[in-house]
């Protein structure tokens, strides 16, 4: 059995995961985290499915080698891509993504069985949200939308005003003037919760905004109850990892982590 005292391994594509990251740290306050943003070659979403799990793997692979007891896959796309190949590649090792948390707080949230889901073009291309909401209820119906312009603008600090508006509006108008429009919007990537007031501010009244966040973070929680895992320490902490720019994922990921974060607490690697 692991050493319960190890950190939990998070990872995504940049700063995105750290809505994923401050949210377990908030349910798990005494665990220990090892976060992983993999600035140098985002986004993940516009690439191939071949290139994002190749990816996965070197990150994954870069934190198991520093010692972890349970890995979260936050970045949707790598997810979609790479679960279950990661999975048989650390066979010991718990991994958990953020779709099938993210999938099951939707459908939990919908009350007429319409669900709209934006992300990636490489995870709406995959279909794991399509998959994963279905595999949980047969009557819910899905929209797809790729709104991959928002990583973009999220990973540059532009998270309201009129060219996020003029964005939203792009992606989301079509969708929600249908006859039956959706009244849950499911953020299916780990940057765009950051965006919610601009999304909330062009969406019809009444829509609920779902992120995967904290019910990933139940999840881990779970997880690691189920095996023993939970750390013995009473204060938690957390190292931060990039593989470019310190500086500017210290400034762009205080935005996401929802506290600040000096350039001089992110440790520069290559994976």
């Amino acid at each position: 059995m692991p050493d319960r005292s190890l950190p939990i391994g998070v990872f995504d594509s940049g700063v995105g995961g750290l809505t994923v990251l401050a949210a377990l740290e908030a349910a798990l306050p005494g665990e220990r985290f090892l976060y992983l943003g993999d600035t140098a070659r985002l986004p993940y979403g516009t690439k191939s499915p071949a290139s994002v799990a190749r990816y996965a793997s070197q990150c994954a692979g870069a934190l198991v080698a520093r010692g972890i007891k349970l890995l979260v896959v936050a970045c949707n796309t790598a997810a979609s891509a790479a679960l279950p190949a990661l999975a048989r590649q650390f066979p010991t090792l718990p991994v958990i993504g953020v779709v099938e948390p993210g999938a099951a707080a939707a459908v939990a949230a919908t009350r007429s069985g319409h669900i709209a889901v934006i992300a990636t073009e490489g995870t709406i291309r995959a279909g794991a949200y399509q998959a994963a909401i279905g595999a949980l209820s047969s009557d819910v119906r899905v929209t797809a939308l790729s709104g991959s312009l928002f990583v973009a603008l999220a990973e540059e600090g532009w998270t309201e005003g009129p060219i996020v508006e003029l964005a939203a509006r792009r992606y989301l108008d079509a969708a929600f003037a249908q006859p039956l429009p959706p009244d849950t919007l499911l953020l299916g990537c780990t940057h765009f919760p950051v965006l919610g007031r601009a999304l909330a501010g062009v969406l019809p009244a009444g829509v609920t905004l779902v992120d995967s966040a904290a019910t990933t973070a139940r999840a881990v929680a779970q997880l690691l109850a189920q095996r023993g895992l939970a750390s013995p320490l009473a204060v938690g902490a957390t190292h931060f990892l990039a593989t470019d720019g310190p500086e500017r994922f210290a400034r762009v990921g205080s935005i996401f982590l929802g506290r600040p974060l000096l350039a001089a607490e992110v440790e520069l690697v290559d994976v």
